[in-house]
């Protein structure tokens, strides 16, 4: 991570094989593996969320938090990533704001104005943060289900991207939780 951007963090559960949601966006089966967790635990989500300063997501994952019963971020800012949005709903929280800059440029603002911690959030947002070499961690949940198809966390990439794994947590409920960080000398 170099010292002129803010650190750039992925938290996202996939399926065994790999994918993000079902090809139509749907997360009923999270929703449903969820409901196995133990009471009470959020497999270190709370403890991440703590950490960053905002978030950074697309129009896809943003209609997918914004239909939730209750907005799942608080009061943290967030910057939803479009290029066909012009205009957010009328039940947007006054903490979100849209942005059609690239990957690297958004960083390179946000730095400016004080933002240390990104949280990285959505496929498509994920893919193209990583492709400007801009994702330093990846916190992956892996959830004990194949969907054989559906929308991919990782897509066609530049070049291999060499991880460091630094933590393994397999949880009583079947989750499997890896912490890896993006290797700078590649």
């Amino acid at each position: 991570m170099s010292p002129s951007r803010p650190k750039c963090s992925v938290f996202i559960a996939t399926s065994l094989d790999g994918f993000i949601s079902r090809a139509d966006g749907r997360i009923d089966w999270l929703e449903a593996a969820n409901a196995t967790v133990t009471a009470g635990e959020d497999c270190g989500y709370a403890a991440f969320f703590a950490t960053v300063d905002a978030l950074v997501m697309g129009r896809g994952t943003f209609e997918t938090a914004i239909a939730f019963p209750t907005w799942p971020y608080g009061a943290r800012r967030v910057f939803i990533l479009s290029r066909t949005l012009s205009q957010l709903p009328g039940n947007t929280p006054a903490t979100v704001s849209l942005s059609a800059e690239p990957p690297t440029e958004l960083v390179e603002r946000l730095y400016a104005d004080g933002y240390r911690h990104l949280y990285v959030d959505g496929g498509r947002t994920i893919q193209s943060f990583l492709s400007a070499g801009l994702i330093d961690e990846f916190t992956i949940t892996v959830i004990p289900v194949l969907l054989g198809a559906g929308r991919p966390l990782f897509g066609p990439l530049w070049a291999d991207v060499q991880l460091e794994l630094v933590g393994s947590r397999a949880y009583p409920f079947g989750f499997v939780q890896n912490r890896y960080k993006v290797r700078s000398d590649t």
